[in-house]
C-alpha cells in the first residue's frame, strides 16, 4: 500500500468505497491508495485472481477490502453488488466507475458485437451502478467519481466506438451532476490521457492505421502512472473537494489544453 503523508491518513475513516476495475491498473491503485487513506473498499471486477492478490495486499498492511465478482454489463448484477456492499458495510460513500475497456479499430472493421461490448462495460455499467448507488449516497452525503479518457473530450482515428463511450461518460457525469444539484451527492469525473497500466501495455494497434493521424493525441510527455489517476481520485472522492461537483478534471500531461 502507498506510503503517505500523515496528512492524508485517515481521510476516508468510517467511509466505504465500491470500486469497479479493482483487480489491475487505476482500479487497484485507487483501491489501494482509498484504504490506505482509512476507506473500507467493496471491489468488483470479472478477475478474481486479481482481486484476490489486491484484497490481500490491502489486508496485509492493516487495510480493509471484500471482494465480489460482477460483470458490470448486467443490470441485474450491479444491483446485487450496491445491495452485498451495504449488506457488507452498511452504507456507501464513494462510487468509482473505473473498469472500462478499449480497442484500436478501422471503423469498417467495427462489429454490432463488439460495440455492444463496449457500450455494455464503458457507459451501461457505470449507469446502473450509480442509479443502484445513488439512494445509498444520497443518504451518506457521497460522492460518484467516473473515469472517462481525453478521449471523451477530443476526435481520434481508429477509436470510434471507444471516444463515444468515453463521451457519454462525460455528458452523463454533467447530466447526473445536474439531477442533483440540490442535493449533497457530488458527481465528477477523470479524464485521463495514456496511463501505464495492462490496458495500455496490451493495445494493439489496428492494422495499416495512419500515423500522421495519430500523432495529434500522443503527446509530448510520458504517460501517465496510474498511483497519479489514484491521487486525484482521491482528492475527488474527499471532503476537501467539497466544492466540485459536476467537473471532468482532465489528467492528461496537456494532451487536451491545445
Amino acid at each position: 500500500m502507498t506510503d503517505l503523508d500523515d496528512v492524508f491518513r485517515g481521510r476516508f475513516d468510517g467511509k466505504v468505497a465500491l470500486l469497479t476495475g479493482v483487480a489491475s491498473g487505476i482500479g487497484r491503485c485507487t483501491a489501494l491508495r482509498l484504504a490506505a487513506e482509512g476507506a473500507s473498499v467493496f471491489g468488483l471486477d470479472i478477475d478474481d485472481d486479481g482481486m484476490a492478490a489486491a484484497a490481500a495486499e490491502i489486508t496485509d498492511a492493516g487495510g480493509t477490502m471484500a471482494t465480489r465478482h460482477t460483470d458490470v454489463r448486467s443490470v441485474d448484477e450491479c444491483r446485487a453488488a450496491v445491495d452485498a456492499c451495504v449488506q457488507e458495510y452498511g452504507r456507501v460513500d464513494v462510487l468509482g466507475n473505473i473498469a472500462g475497456i478499449a480497442a484500436h479499430t478501422h471503423v469498417a472493421d467495427v462489429t454490432e458485437a463488439a460495440w455492444d461490448f463496449m457500450n455494455e462495460v464503458n457507459v451501461k455499467g457505470p449507469f446502473f451502478l450509480a442509479q443502484a448507488a445513488i439512494p445509498h449516497l444520497l443518504e451518506s452525503g457521497g460522492n460518484i467519481v467516473n473515469i472517462a479518457s481525453n478521449a471523451g473530450l477530443m476526435g481520434q482515428a481508429y477509436t470510434v466506438p471507444y471516444c463515444a463511450t468515453k463521451g457519454a461518460v462525460v455528458n452523463m457525469t454533467r447530466a447526473l451532476a445536474m439531477e442533483f444539484v440540490k442535493t449533497p451527492l457530488r458527481v465528477n469525473a477523470i479524464a485521463p490521457g495514456g496511463v501505464n497500466t495492462p490496458l495500455m501495455g496490451n493495445f494493439e494497434m489496428a492494422e495499416g492505421a495512419d500515423f500522421a493521424l495519430m500523432k495529434n493525441y500522443m503527446g509530448f510527455r510520458s504517460p501517465s502512472e496510474p498511483q497519479q489517476i489514484a491521487a486525484l481520485f482521491a482528492f475527488l472522492a474527499s471532503d476537501e473537494a467539497a466544492n466540485i461537483h459536476g467537473s471532468i478534471i482532465s489528467a492528461d500531461a496537456g494532451l487536451t489544453a491545445a
